[in-house]
């Protein structure tokens, strides 16, 4: 099932240009965080991911289902290299919430664009953080979203894309600028989704960009609207079927009735 730029603008609600400008990429990734959700519910379901064209317009175009890093910014690379955009996928370590000292594997995608004479990165596949307008390549700049400022460091001969939540940088990721080629994404999507000690394996996330620089985002149990200056508005769930009407309600996730995701951190009472 290959990719048709007039289904995926479709499906992300684009009518802008197609044009590769720098315009035309922050529109793209707006509309795609605010559209198609990060999620790992397929994970849990024990069912495989696949990477290739087909499989990615399949689920996250044609079913309307979303993904995580290696399928959303998977798709995102189809898109832009398109629309004759110059774009590279590279690898990184995902660092929210975790400690500069622990090092977690490199099983993260984004994307590298070059336009007018500068290199831009764009990833719509972290999560609660995903980025909605391209972050330039430049070191110690604050650069505004719609949603959070993010910024760049350089530390310990090391990339770091930051965050500012709540009047703090936080870590986000850790990059090299080392490109990702298809077997290494390959070999990082079997770990993300099989490896019985991802994450992914382990907990239920979902995530989804709101207008006016708002976040929806699940964690297990827990469902928060954050609003635009980072205060959260969370709920924990109490059975199995509220989270299918959050997912429905909030996330354009519908699923059967009496579906349920396998999950050790689902402590349902």
């Amino acid at each position: 099932m290959p990719l048709e730029l007039g289904d995926y603008f479709a499906r992300i609600g684009y009518t802008g240009s197609t044009e590769p400008s720098l315009a035309t990429l922050a529109s793209l990734m707006a509309a795609h965080a605010s559209s198609i959700p990060f999620e790992n519910l397929d994970v849990l379901l024990g069912r495989r991911i696949g990477l290739d064209e087909d499989a990615l317009v399949a689920k996250l175009v044609r079913a309307r289902r979303g993904g995580y890093c290696f399928e959303q910014n998977g798709l995102l690379l189809l898109v832009l290299e398109r629309l004759g955009f110059t774009v590279a996928p590279l690898s990184a370590r995902v660092r929210v919430g975790r400690p500069r000292e622990f090092v977690p594997p490199r099983t993260h995608v984004f994307l590298r664009v070059e336009l007018e004479g500068a290199s831009w990165l764009a990833d719509v596949g972290v999560g609660g953080l995903s980025l909605t307008a391209p972050l330039r390549l430049v070191l110690d700049v604050e650069q505004p979203t719609p949603h959070e400022a993010r910024r760049i460091v350089f530390e310990n001969r090391r990339y770091y894309h930051q965050a500012r939540l709540a009047g703090a940088w936080t870590d986000v990721c850790e990059f090299t600028l080392e490109e990702m080629p298809p077997i290494d994404r390959e070999l990082a999507n079997w770990y993300t989704s099989a490896h019985p000690e991802s994450h992914f394996k382990n907990r239920l996330v979902v995530a989804r960009a709101l207008p006016h620089g708002r976040r929806a985002t699940i964690l297990n149990r827990e469902f928060t609207l954050r609003a635009s200056d980072g205060t959260p508005d969370t709920r924990v769930m109490q059975s199995p079927d509220e989270l299918l009407d959050v997912l429905a309600e909030h996330f354009d996730l519908p699923f059967p009735a009496g579906t349920r995701f396998p999950c050790v951190a689902l402590d349902w009472p």
